[in-house]
This record gives C-alpha cells, structure tokens and sequence, in this order.
C-alpha cells in the first residue's frame, strides 16, 4: 500500500511586517531540508486557514503553524518550528516547559510592537526565484 507524502507543515506570517519576513528568512536558512512552507496571512491561502480554524481573520499579529490538520500560534508554534531547525537552534524547544500564558505574555508584546520597533513593508516580501517553490501563493 503506498502511503501519501505527508504535507509538509505550513508557516503563516505577517507578509508586510519586517520581523514576521526575517523570521521566515532566518527558518530558511537553518532548514536545509526544506521541511516547512510558507504563506502569508494575507493570501488566499493564509485567509483560508484563519477561516477554517475559526482564527481572527483581522488579527495579523499571530505566528501561525499549519501541521496537517491542527494548528498552534503564538510561542507554541514558533518553539516547534525551532525543534525542526539545524544546528542548536533546536534546543530552545526546551522553552516548552515554561508555562504557555508566560511565553505568550512576551509574544504578545513584541507582536503588539514589532511595526514600531522593526518598521512594515507596504507589500509582502517577495522570496527568490529560488525560494519560490517553499510558497504558497494563492
């Protein structure tokens, strides 16, 4: 019996804030397999997400991880991105233990001040030709 390719997981950012595309920059770069995808909240497909998860479709300051039928946000999404990465990344999943109203205290600051402290683009990033195939864009 021949099992299906297992969807890759799916990163849901900010496409206009400049912190939410670093991020996703820097999870490029320390995932050398090319475990995750990318989506910006914006798109169609993020949208679609938001709708089916019954997630504000308005409310753009989530870190959002689409594992094939469940999704997490905030400081529980970003640590299991972490736990995939290259290098010592991994060990900040270690952050876990820390209790999750705690962890997304400090989310919900920076997500509440990223514009201010790290500016917005007036357009989503745009990935590479190279990097382009790790998008979804509908």
């Amino acid at each position: 019996m021949n099992n299906p390719e297992p969807t890759p997981p799916v990163i849901l950012f900010d496409g206009i804030c400049n912190l939410c595309s670093s991020m996703v920059q820097f999870v490029i770069r320390h995932d050398p397999r090319h475990h995750f995808r990318f989506a910006s909240l914006q798109s169609n497909f993020g949208q679609g997400v938001l709708k089916k998860f019954d997630l504000p479709i308005d409310d753009l300051g989530s870190f959002i991880l689409l594992e094939g039928d469940r999704v997490f946000t905030k400081s529980e999404a970003a640590l299991r991105v972490v736990k995939k990465l290259n290098g010592a990344w991994s060990a900040l999943y270690g952050l876990i233990i820390v209790p999750a109203f705690a962890r997304d205290a400090v989310y919900n600051l920076v997500a509440k001040k990223r514009y201010r402290w790290f500016g917005k683009q007036e357009n989503c990033w745009l990935p590479t030709p190279e990097l382009k195939g790790l998008f979804i864009n509908d």
